[in-house]
């Protein structure tokens, strides 16, 4: 073996873009390393800690080979040449700038850790998604717990602009990949060797290099735009549905301007995931210390259309039938924040599921890849803690909330289904069946505009989907 990487963090970026560089670059060597012995273990196995479509064969062509994961993090740290780092940088709940600013407790702990076990001059590699001039920070932290003048680090910003679901294609033909760095001598040779590594699989004109800053604020940048977008046309469903034109006509009608593209125009109940909540309240936090009132209420005000959305949508259950869900079984389809993956985190159908048992609802989920414990502490977790190792939490009434094996027990004897996760499987169920299974009049609440609604009011459902004119039965309550 050649070059040697090491990545701190095995987690929804480590791990995944680790396997694939390993799977490009057989001469080179990769470790994922991690505290956590469980998740270690997991990487080790054929049942990977995270669901992810192709990443399973992507381990299984790498490891053992140049691809390993470990929990002895000071060895191979110490080994590597390139460190990337990947650990969680989430949302601060205590202390200044809490609900909004970066803690980089994690990130600091990794810096330190570089530090006491290097014996030689590495690179190291901001994966996570961290605030603009945390390079100057790290860099501090790392060269004051060097006991060893000789060697030298040079601190480099790369930036993930994953999606996950399909992170396995983001990786394989990624729109770019982007490094920044010092502009020195020594930086931009740290540039070449990183872009090198990349360069076996993605064309030189996809790579984009940048000053470390410029790579930093690029990240946080792109989320706030595409989470701006699903705000804004989720804005326009709620005119469409007091007007009674289709969010979706009229998505279709913008998305044809070439100046402004169809991707992240689909109208739902929400954004999730672990990046764009809390990159926004980032962005806002940085931009609130630089004295930028204006900017932060700006990207502020995309954060509370997303909250509005969600609160808007357990209106309209509650209100459609008939002003009361109390004791109504309503089987919820979905609680992953989007298709194709596990993760929950800030997923919708958490607020979602908090508003509707607030008001008495029983609810029953059904998720094809979330587990139920995962759904219990989901629901259990207060805001911001779910990235955090020892999160604050709430006792959560089981009785009020039932977990399915399956959609066919989810929506026996419910009053409504509530669509909250775009799974391709629901499009495909018997709804004639679940119909008939359900009390009626039954209801639909299509929180991701993925069903055939024609031909579930004809089945006999009482429909409501965002931002489309509203079912005649329920318009008679609106009005």
């Amino acid at each position: 073996m050649g070059l040697k990487i090491a990545c701190i963090g095995a987690g929804y970026v480590g791990g995944p873009t680790m396997a694939m560089i390993a799977l490009k670059c057989p001469e080179i060597e990769v470790v994922v390393v991690d505290i956590n012995e469980a998740r270690i273990a997991a990487w080790n196995t054929d049942k990977l800690p995270i669901y992810e479509p192709g990443l399973l064969e992507v381990v299984q062509t790498a490891r053992g080979r140049n691809l390993f994961f470990s929990t002895d993090v000071n060895k191979h740290v110490g080994e590597a040449d390139i460190v990337f780092v990947s650990v969680n940088t989430p949302t601060k709940t205590r202390g200044v700038g809490a609900g909004k600013a970066a803690d980089l407790t994690y990130w600091e702990g990794a810096a330190r850790v570089i530090a006491s076990v290097s014996t030689k001059s590495k690179i190291i590699v901001e994966k996570s998604t961290v605030p603009v001039k945390t390079a100057d920070a790290i860099e501090k932290v790392l060269r004051r717990n060097c006991t060893d003048p000789n060697v030298q680090f040079e601190i480099l910003s790369n930036p993930e602009f994953l999606a996950e679901g399909t992170a396995i294609e983001d990786l394989t033909m990624p729109d770019r990949v982007l490094i920044g760095g010092k502009d020195t001598e020594s930086g931009r040779a740290a540039i070449a060797t990183l872009a090198s590594v990349y360069e076996h699989w993605v064309p030189k004109d996809r790579i984009l290099c940048t000053n470390l800053w410029s790579a930093e604020l690029s990240k946080l940048t792109a989320n706030a735009m595409l989470a701006q977008r699903i705000s804004s046309v989720n804005s326009i469903s709620a005119l469409c549905e007091a007007t009674g034109a289709d969010v979706q006509q009229v998505s279709r009608a913008i998305g044809t301007d070439s100046r402004i593209g169809s991707k992240f125009l689909n109208a739902s109940v929400g954004f999730g995931g672990s990046c764009f909540q809390k990159d926004i309240l980032n962005l806002v936090y940085i931009c609130e210390t630089v004295g930028l009132a204006e900017v932060a209420n700006y990207w502020q005000q995309v954060i509370l259309m997303n909250d509005y959305q969600k609160q808007r949508f357990v209106e309209r259950v509650i209100s459609a039938m008939f002003n009361t869900i109390k004791q109504k079984k309503i089987a919820v389809y979905g609680f992953a924040f989007k298709k194709d993956t596990g993760d929950t985190r800030e997923t919708p159908a958490i607020d979602v599921c908090r508003g509707l048992m607030a008001d008495g609802a029983n609810l029953c989920v059904y998720d094809p890849q979330v587990e139920a414990s995962q759904i219990y502490q989901d629901l259990g977790t207060e805001k911001f803690e779910w990235d955090h190792p020892s999160p604050r939490s709430r006792p959560i009434a089981k009785s009020a909330i039932d977990i399915a094996m399956d959609p066919v027990s989810a929506a026996n004897g419910a009053h409504g289904i509530c669509i909250m996760t775009e799974w391709d499987e629901f499009k495909h169920y018997d709804y004639e069946a679940l119909y008939e299974s359900m009390v009626k009049p039954a209801f639909i609440f299509d929180g991701r505009n993925i069903l055939d609604h024609a031909k579930l009011r004809e089945i006999g459902f009482i429909v409501y989907a965002l931002g489309k004119p509203l079912d005649p039965f329920l318009q008679k309550h609106y009005d």
